[in-house]
């Protein structure tokens, strides 16, 4: 069982796209939903609420796309968690008892909040070396060695 909502692992998989797509130029948006089989319009939302959070960095202009604020082993798993969870908020609520209330969301929370701190640990690197371990956009890179 996926405790995350697609929308969440989405935004994991965007940033970990554009972490390994990003050089030497920025990852276009039509580019990043082609290679995940989407509508290209479909990631826009998701994309400006990470670099609301400054997770990633717009770039403007005819070869623009996005690329990473920062470093991608400073970046973690539970940031980018984070920040798709902040933006899918429509603060929509139902009717409440004083069950769910007082009993039921204390204890989901504290658990949720478990949940991202073992998040914490997995940084976009890692993320990054298991995909190009696992060669899952094509064959693995080969490396020369030109030692004598």
């Amino acid at each position: 069982m996926i405790l995350l909502s697609r929308r969440c692992l989405l935004a994991v998989a965007a940033v970990v796209d554009i972490a390994l797509h990003a050089r030497p130029s920025p990852v276009a948006a039509k580019a990043l939903a082609a290679r995940h089989n989407l509508p290209p319009r479909h990631l826009e939302t998701l994309l400006q609420a990470l670099v609301r959070a400054n997770i990633l960095k717009g770039v403007r202009g005819p070869h623009g796309g996005y690329e990473l604020a920062r470093e991608r082993r400073r970046i973690t798993m539970a940031e980018i968690v984070r920040a798709a969870l902040n933006e899918s908020e429509d603060g929509a609520e139902g009717p409440e008892s004083r069950l769910m209330l007082e009993v039921i969301e204390p204890l989901a929370a504290e658990a949720s909040q478990q949940f991202l701190v073992a998040l914490e640990a997995v940084s976009v690197d890692e993320l990054c070396r298991k995909a190009e371990a696992g060669a899952v956009f094509g064959e693995k890179e080969v490396h020369s060695d030109f030692t004598i």
